[in-house]
């Protein structure tokens, strides 16, 4: 098993090369998220340093602003995410469900979150702490179209020849799998 690596930095240049390098995913794409799907990994793994920088910087601008709304909601999101993980994987039907509908997980645990956070008054500091650098971050992974680096990038960590953070935390949400998996289902189904 390779070490796990850290992508270095991306420069400003290849992070926001101009507008001709973003584009949304067309109509084709949107009914089948297949291709869409491996764009977000694809731009998730290949710009992961910056992507993590942009989270934490945010993070701790609005940490600063005030600590004790952000350290609640940071306990509280933290808890629930290790609560879903252990559960899920004692469980075969939160599994399953996490497996078949991605979307409506993340949301159903994102209520769950904004609930618990509402109830203790952090909100704001829930909304601008940790929405808002996960909203630029998929809005970048989205948008932004792949290069050849990038193409190459999430391959050879598909494959098993690299291994990142991203790629571990993509493994863990049974993400990476299914996005490996989709493309050869849709091979064998056009070959039938």
């Amino acid at each position: 098993m390779p070490k796990v690596e850290v992508t270095p930095l991306r420069s400003w240049d290849d992070l926001f090369p101009g507008w001709e390098r973003f584009g949304k995913p067309n109509a084709k794409e949107s009914k089948d998220s297949t291709k869409w799907g491996n764009r977000v990994i694809s731009n998730l793994l290949y710009y992961q340093t910056n992507y993590f920088i942009l989270a934490v910087a945010i993070f701790l601008v609005v940490g600063l602003l005030n600590p004790q709304a952000m350290f609640t909601s940071m306990a509280i999101v933290a808890a629930i995410f290790l609560g879903v993980v252990c559960a899920s994987e004692s469980r075969a039907m939160i599994s399953n469900f996490k497996r078949e509908n991605p979307v409506a997980f993340l949301i159903a645990v994102i209520f769950f979150n904004f609930f618990l956070i509402s109830v203790l008054g952090s909100i704001l500091v829930f909304m601008l702490a940790i929405s808002l650098p996960l909203a630029l971050i998929l809005a970048h992974a989205s948008f932004r179209l792949r290069n050849v680096k990038n193409k190459v990038e999430f391959t050879a960590e598909c494959v098993g020849l690299k291994r990142s953070p991203m790629g571990i935390i993509l493994e863990t949400l049974e993400q990476l799998e299914e996005n490996i998996q989709k493309p050869q289902k849709n091979s064998e189904k056009k070959k039938k």
